[in-house]
């Protein structure tokens, strides 16, 4: 069933401020980061001899393991994506397998993980101890999480010894490119600048599709903004919500800045690989990610509302409410006039009723007949409210004859 949203488009009010871009140094050094589906298929790793599922399988895992530790040591979901775009982008210029040929080693993705976390948490200001990090990281790794972990302990300097050697490579490979703008940020922007961020299903199922795309290689493929119009875009075809235009007929999605092509683009490819390696369980209420020819007409988007479309709908209730009011009025007044000449007769039989016809003689009983009649009467006819009611009928309403005179 349609929610209210649907039924309703919320619009940008005018008061709202527009959605900030983001910085042009920003969109420079995270330009560099992208690549196609093809260089994606020519990673270290697949050139190595790992095959691209595996690679992408062994990637996930890494992801999810940035995740467990992050929820052990209570750190935000912005601090867990930085950590796992370092991940996804380590992997595109270091391999997980031994490179013999090449004189290079394997990289482990629980290590780089950890690194990753590490940086991450000096990079969005959310240190934690160096100790309760490792800790977390041998019982995740150890799928233990109540494994007592102290200094004494081998499998704690090896993790420590592994985490600061690698933080060094780490920030060679990433280039010391530090600075990021998780969709996280910009996805809120858009609910709030579109009046949706009360919208509870609308905003948990863009927030649904944001965590997702941090286990695939998603980051690499479509900007930060891009991303989080993507989730927009993919919750709000779910939830059956549309966005108006602006005053000079956009859509949302160039108000954003940002190509329906490249979001149309970003869900198809979270569609295939949910549908082919699914790493979450959809749940009752079914897949969020649809299918949507990327060369789709813009004008019959789900997720739009032309103004012209909305200023018909508004004329047309009001029309329908106007003719609910028009027949309302219309039987409130037939119930009047109707129940106006009801009443008329009936006080027309109380006056009658009420004259004392017995103890006069006919002549007086004749003038007093002729007086009520001359009344509100015509010819003995009363055409009150246009409903004849003869006198007579009235008189002998009791069943008493002319003359008789009642005991």
């Amino acid at each position: 069933m349609p929610s209210a949203s649907a039924q309703h488009p919320t619009n940008a009010s005018p008061s709202r401020p527009h959605p900030p871009l983001p910085n042009e140094l920003l969109l420079l050094a995270e330009s560099q980061w992208i690549f196609t589906e093809e260089e994606l298929l020519l990673t270290p790793s697949v050139l190595a001899g790992l095959s691209p599922a595996k690679e992408r399988e062994s990637r996930g895992k890494g992801v999810n393991f940035i995740l467990q530790v992050g929820i052990m040591l209570k750190l935000p979901q912005i601090t867990l994506a930085t950590a796992s775009v370092f991940l996804h982008r380590f992997f595109m210029r270091h391999s997980m397998v031994e490179d013999k040929a090449a004189g290079k080693p394997a990289n482990h993705y629980y290590s780089v993980a950890a690194t990753c976390l590490f940086l991450a948490t000096k990079v969005e200001e959310n240190c934690r101890k160096m100790k309760d990090l490792v800790v977390a990281c041998v019982r995740v790794a150890q799928k233990n999480p109540g494994k007592v972990v102290d200094e004494q302990d081998k499998e704690y300097w090896r993790w420590r010894d592994t985490v600061l050697h690698m933080e060094d490579i780490l920030l060679e490979a990433v280039c010391f490119d530090l600075s990021l703008e998780p969709p996280y940020k910009t996805l809120f922007e858009l609910l709030c600048f579109f009046g949706e961020e009360n919208n509870k299903r609308l905003r948990n199922a863009a927030w649904a599709f944001v965590n997702d795309s941090c286990l695939t290689m998603l980051c690499l493929l479509f900007s930060s903004r891009a991303i989080a119009a993507s989730a927009l875009y993919a919750a709000a075809r779910h939830c059956e919500v549309k966005f108006l235009d602006d005053a000079e007929g956009r859509p949302w999605w160039e108000i954003v800045g940002v190509e329906l092509r490249s979001i149309r683009r970003a869900c198809n490819y979270m569609a295939g690989i949910y549908e082919n390696t699914p790493l979450r369980n959809g749940g009752d209420g079914g897949s969020i990610y649809e299918r949507t020819p990327e060369d789709g007409d813009e004008w019959v988007a789900k997720t739009r509302e032309r103004r012209e479309e909305r200023e018909g709908s508004r004329e047309r209730e009001r029309s329908e409410g106007l003719e609910d009011s028009l027949e309302r009025g219309g039987e409130v007044s037939a119930g009047a006039s109707v129940s106006g000449s009801e009443g008329d007769r009936k006080r027309r039989r109380e006056e009658i009723d009420d004259i004392p016809w017995g103890g006069e003689e006919k002549e007086e009983r004749e003038e007093k007949r002729i007086k009520v009649e001359g009344n509100g009467t015509m010819n003995g006819v009363d055409h009150c409210n246009g409903v004849e009611v003869k006198v007579e009928e009235a008189l002998d309403a009791d069943g008493s004859e002319e003359g008789e005179v009642e005991p």
